[in-house]
């Protein structure tokens, strides 16, 4: 707790550049920089990061831009970003489009400041639920779900109709999340249209980013107004779930950890509105993100059927005749994780992660920085840099996750997940179902793709594929071919690297 008082008084981070960059000038940005406006001129308001990545191509691994009366830094260099990853010179910056969601997140473990204590109490409170131990409980859940999402896929085969990828994917990790964490069943698979938590959540996460594409917020009136209406039934929502909890009892899920367990040194407990933030963080981030990961992988799958076969051979070798995987056999498909991985290196979906500076420093020895000045880490660009993933980095292949190959890299070029202490909780949790998911479907798909697809990525500070279909068919023999056979490859390091709950590692 020590450190969280030291950073108390620290400022909460500069809105404009010139603030905490003593030496701007040397830093580049886009030519064509009009007067009050800034760097205006072909951005696109409804692609942000996107245009971020355009200009970052063109200026190279540090750059800045200007809105309005607004700059910021952008980094995306692999020697700039590990040393942003040192948590003695730099912290998490809550800033641009996550503080937008304080609103309705307050101080949970995503848009909390750093000095605020309830970000280290609920950390160390709910740790434990993302345990081996809990992980293990959760996946018979997990599998009942993605049995719910199998058996609309079969439905939609059957009649003919393409499946649509984004839209199943948020039902199976919000049904997912809400099960296992919660105790809730949203029967979104039962619905036509999403579940209006999920138009809500949506709602809140496309005003948080269009609030940063505007020079007053007073410009988005009725869309403020639009905003509120979905965080009134978020909260309703939410409290009506916690009510029903503390009549009923539960069994040990994270909500349960929430309500009734003390810190173990200092015996405090999360709020009730603590615990309202917390449950509005974990189903919101821990289904948004998972199902973008899935829909990215299952559109890279379906584009590279040598892929998809390398995949699919090694669910039926490792997983046989086995009608349902156990829990220990989802972390065998090394090569399904590789895939995964691919995925979240290209279109990592939660897109850049912001970096605050704690002291005065000198960034990799060249850019000073004032206490508090902050950078944002552009993922994408981070994970497609040539000088460390090769001159054909925009291309998908797994094999980069080869164990060898992840062990030829340099630390801290792969972030899907943020870094440091404050990186994501529910890390394995999210691999872990994702894994599943995919092995699952490849065992039970063929995957088709719509040859006149082309990717198109939608913002709304998470990414996902927009409009992406595929046409299943199942395969004959329906779920298992094979009979099991001991893996021999060795575990990729990258699935060894830990979450910061268990400990060390990013």
């Amino acid at each position: 707790m020590a450190e969280t008082t030291t950073r108390a008084a620290q400022p909460r981070g500069f809105r404009s550049a010139e603030l905490g960059w003593p030496e701007l000038h040397r830093i580049p940005h886009p030519p064509r920089r009009l007067p009050l406006l800034g760097d205006v001129l072909g951005a696109n308001r409804a692609t942000p990061l996107q245009d971020s990545l355009r200009f970052a191509r063109h200026l190279g691994p540090i750059y800045r831009r200007k809105a309005f009366n607004r700059e910021f830094v952008f980094v995306w260099g692999a020697e700039l970003v590990a040393d942003l990853a040192d948590e003695s010179r730099f912290a998490k910056h809550v800033g641009l489009g996550v503080a937008n969601l304080r609103p309705v997140a307050g101080d949970g473990l995503f848009t909390a400041y750093n000095h605020e204590p309830n970000w280290q109490l609920a950390h160390d409170v709910l740790a434990p639920g993302f345990s081996r131990e809990a992980m293990e409980a959760y996946h018979p859940m997990m599998l009942a779900v993605a049995g719910r999402l199998t058996d609309h896929w079969d439905r939609e085969q059957a009649a003919g109709r393409p499946v649509d990828v984004p839209g199943d994917m948020t039902k199976l990790t919000l049904e997912t999340i809400a099960r296992t964490g919660f105790g809730h069943d949203f029967g979104s698979f039962e619905r036509d249209r999403p579940h209006p938590f999920v138009t809500a959540m949506v709602g809140t996460l496309t005003y948080a980013q269009r609030l940063n594409s505007v020079p007053f917020p007073a410009l988005l009136r009725r869309a403020a107004q639009r905003n509120a209406d979905d965080i009134a039934y978020l909260n309703r929502m939410v409290d009506d779930l916690v009510r029903t909890r503390r009549t009923a009892g539960g069994d040990g899920d994270l909500l349960d950890r929430m309500l009734e367990t003390a810190h173990p040194e200092t015996g405090e407990r999360l709020s009730p509105e603590n615990v309202r933030r917390q449950v509005i963080t974990f189903l919101v981030a821990g289904h948004e993100t998972t199902s973008g990961a899935l829909s990215f992988a299952l559109h890279y799958l379906s584009r590279h059927p040598e892929v998809a076969a390398r995949a699919r051979a090694e669910v039926d070798r490792v997983w046989g005749a086995a009608a349902v995987p156990g829990y220990d056999q989802v972390a065998k498909l090394r090569y399904v994780r590789r895939v995964l991985d691919e995925s979240l290196r290209l279109w990592p979906t939660a897109p850049a992660f912001a970096r605050e500076a704690v002291q005065d420093t000198v960034l990799a020895g060249r850019y000073p920085m004032r206490r508090g000045a902050w950078t944002l880490v552009l993922t994408p660009m981070l994970q497609r840099d040539p000088e460390v993933w090769g001159a054909d980095a925009e291309r998908f292949d797994p094999d980069r996750f080869d164990p060898k190959a992840v062990r030829s890299r340099p630390p801290h070029v792969f972030k899907p997940f943020g870094t440091g202490a404050r990186a994501c909780i529910g890390r394995q949790f999210a691999l872990h179902e994702a894994t599943l998911v995919l092995g699952l479907l490849l065992r039970r798909y063929e995957l088709r793709a719509d040859p006149g697809y082309r990717l198109s990525v939608t913002e709304r500070l998470t990414l996902m594929p927009e409009g992406l279909r595929l046409h299943v068919e199942r395969r004959a023999g329906g779920s298992a071919t094979a009979a099991p056979v001991a893996d021999s490859d060795e575990a990729p390091a990258a699935s060894a690297s830990r979450c910061p709950v268990s400990g060390a590692g990013d």
